[in-house]
């Protein structure tokens, strides 16, 4: 294994994440809501919809069951599957059978797409990070950030431009055929990529022991605890409001697939713009005082949106965007970086799985439960408690109280500044 191919594979890595993240915007957000509001779906469904991507942590676990010495040949096949699975999402619209069918068809794909990625996921990671020297591997994951968020607006901005045009014309279908097609493209794009990257033979794989009583053990660690029940209420927040912003944007507000693609170009830049300053905050003082710090700023993006409505909805959901992508900038990074902080390494692993499908888990039951008031403010005139309340602006005031708890957990259980794992 010489070393130009490795560098080669590390190239096409980045451009392996980019690709990925092209089909993730097509099947996510206002791209999601068009679809699901061509199929006559409601928009608490469409937010239980949006959830899976949150309960995806969940299958990660699956991953164990596929686990090998080489994985590169079955994550490329599950990898295409995947992505198959993804095109259909826009010709099943297109199909000519019955609304409930179809509707039936579209959540039966959507489901299994992201039980496949997600349960390859952690092997596909593995196996390129692999190729990625230990001393850089936070430079690498910037570079590999900023490419995908980067190129990612230009292509959303192009991809909502393309909709928007045939929209006007009345012509859905003819922009549904031509995302079929784009994500097809992309899915033979991406399968190269890792067709040509290498894999560094691996002799033997580690025995494991058993999962259940390695799972149990890592609970009885406090500080296990302490950050998963952050991850979770983080997530309770998050679920609670962002799953039903995606129809909110197209209907209520009013927005077009153009001006939605305006909106990622501000977050990518704001977001690749920060992420270096909150690493370098993070490093110089605690990652328990960075992510208290961004859960305060996302936490005022939640405020603005409960006074986000159709007169102002561009100002403000443009600054509760801005705002979000300031706090993300930090908080994802720092999600990771506690468990690291808290967490001895012989039990990281496990402490990432059990606080990620913890997460995920509770912010798909949170989204349930939250798709049963939205019915109801909508079903009821847009009214809630005798006031004209849009049911977003409800679920903003409930993302905002829970980040407000998140950030009083971090202050008074974790301590920031005093959170780091000598």
């Amino acid at each position: 294994m010489n070393e130009k191919a490795i560098s080669r594979s590390r190239v096409l890595y980045i451009i392996e994440a980019a690709l990925e993240y092209f089909i993730s915007i097509l099947v996510a957000g206002s791209y999601l809501a068009t679809l699901t509001t061509h199929l006559g779906m409601s928009d608490s469904l469409t937010g239980i919809i949006s959830s899976f991507i949150s309960l995806g942590c969940l299958f990660q676990l699956f991953s164990v069951v596929l686990k090998r010495r080489q994985v590169k040949t079955i994550v490329t096949v599950l990898s295409v599957v995947n992505q198959l699975l993804f095109m259909l999402l826009y010709i099943i619209p297109l199909s000519g059978a019955g609304k409930q069918v179809r509707i039936a068809l579209f959540i039966i794909a959507i489901f299994l797409a992201y039980l496949i990625y997600n349960s390859v996921h952690p092997l596909k990671i593995n196996w390129l990070m692999s190729l990625v020297d230990d001393r850089k591997r936070g430079v690498f994951t910037s570079y590999k950030e900023i490419v995908s968020l980067l190129s990612g607006m230009v292509f959303s901005f192009g991809m909502g431009t393309l909709i928007d045009h045939f929209q006007y014309k009345g012509e859905v279908e003819t922009a549904f055929i031509l995302c079929g097609i784009t994500v097809f493209v992309l899915m033979l794009l991406h399968t190269l990529t890792m067709a040509f990257s290498v894999e560094i033979p691996v002799e033997t794989v580690p025995e494991r022991k058993n999962p259940i009583r390695e799972m149990l053990g890592t609970l009885q660690d406090k500080n296990v605890v302490k950050v998963t029940i952050l991850f979770m209420i983080w997530h309770i927040a998050t679920s609670a409001a962002t799953p039903f912003y995606g129809t909110y944007l197209i209907k209520e507000l009013g927005f077009s697939l153009q001006f939605v693609s305006i909106l990622s170009i501000v977050y990518s830049l704001v977001r690749a713009s920060v992420s270096t300053f909150w690493g370098k905050f993070a490093d110089k003082n605690s990652f328990a005082t960075m992510v208290s710090i961004c859960l305060c700023i996302a936490g005022a993006g939640f405020f603005v949106n409960i006074f986000t409505v159709p007169a102002n909805g561009k100002i403000f959901y443009t600054l509760y965007y801005a705002l979000y992508a300031i706090a993300m900038g930090g908080i994802n990074s720092a999600l990771t970086n506690l468990v690291f902080d808290m967490v001895g390494p012989d039990k990281r692993s496990n402490a990432l799985a059990l606080s990620q499908s913890a997460s995920g888990v509770l912010g798909f039951l949170t989204t349930l439960i939250v798709s049963v008031l939205v019915s109801h403010i909508q079903n009821s005139g847009n009214r809630f408690l005798g006031m004209d309340l849009y049911a977003q602006q409800v679920t903003s005031a409930l993302a905002f109280v829970f980040t407000v708890v998140s950030v009083l957990y971090v202050l008074f259980v974790l301590h920031p500044g005093k959170g780091k794992k000598q």
